[in-house]
């Protein structure tokens, strides 16, 4: 795929294909198993769904975790479930319908999914007895953040997103499409997800993401929720990886000029899985500004 797009967009692809999700290796025993006896796993009933999460720590303030495209908690989030201070936060990291462990049943992609997700998502810590949340959203994590936010604004605190697009343009879509044969990934970025989910779950799926998120690209402005921006009313901290080969910049700068009051930090090293491969300063971000 990589050799039909044009060099820059092709460079862009190599760097996404190799370092899209490195993750963590997923245990075969169980999805707690790979962080010790401080992290419970457990599901919980929910939109009819069995929603699956892992929990840590028991600070007042409760964080939700939310990964990206074919992600879980445990794939996606390891340095957070981790490290993140758990005297000041209870940190929960879900697997949205249809991905990790929250199967069945398997993932489909209405043109309402995020909608969807945002609400299983809200729904989920509310089960949980959480009275308030605050979000760490990556990618499509960070898409399904931004509508939480917006259509429950009393109920979310805080909210720190990253490679997040409120819509789509030509140049995303070729990067979807680039990413579309997952057997052309890099056996590092393939290996947790294969674990997890079996090859052709993983590989049908990811088709699946892609015909789904170029849905937008057929709506007015290609929007996913860039009409909703203006509902959001927590204090927002948008972090964007300069080097990221999925989210161009753009994204990020419209992000925070439509979210009133946001933030926006750049880190000129940073590439999608910002989060991972900068773990200890992305947490301090992260802490500094929910406190």
């Amino acid at each position: 795929m990589a050799a039909t797009l044009g060099g820059r967009a092709a460079r862009r692809l190599r760097l996404l294909l190799s370092a899209l999700k490195p993750g963590i290796q997923v245990p075969r025993a169980g999805p707690a198993a790979a962080f010790g006896s401080s992290v419970t796993s457990a599901k919980a009933e929910v939109n009819g769904v069995h929603l699956h999460y892992l929990r840590t720590g028991d600070g007042e303030h409760a964080v939700l975790l939310l990964p990206g495209m074919l992600g879980s908690g445990e794939t996606d989030f390891g340095p957070q479930i981790e490290k993140l201070n758990k005297k000041l936060f209870t940190v929960v990291a879900w697997d949205p319908r249809g991905y990790g462990h929250s199967r069945p049943p398997d993932r489909d992609f209405p043109v309402d999914f995020f909608e969807r997700d945002a609400k299983d998502a809200v729904d989920l810590m509310k089960t949980l007895k959480f009275k308030k949340v605050s979000l760490l959203g990556w990618s499509d994590g960070g898409i399904t953040a931004l509508i939480a936010a917006a259509r429950y604004p009393s109920y979310v605190s805080k909210m720190v997103i990253w490679g997040a697009n409120a819509y789509v343009t030509e140049q995303d879509t070729e990067i979807y499409q680039g990413i579309r044969d997952v057997s052309k990934w890099s056996e590092r970025t393939r290996k947790p997800l294969e674990a997890l989910y079996g090859f052709d779950y993983f590989a049908r799926t990811c088709g699946k993401w892609v015909d789904g998120i170029e849905q937008f690209k057929h709506l007015p402005d290609g929007s996913i929720c860039r009409d909703l921006l203006p509902l959001v009313q927590c204090p927002t901290l948008i972090i964007h990886g300069e080097k990221d080969p999925l989210v161009p910049r753009f994204h990020a700068d419209f992000l925070h000029r439509h979210v009133r009051g946001s933030r926006l930090h750049l880190m000129p090293e940073g590439k999608h899985n910002l989060h991972l491969r900068f773990a200890d300063e992305f947490n301090k971000l992260a802490e500094d500004f929910l406190q």
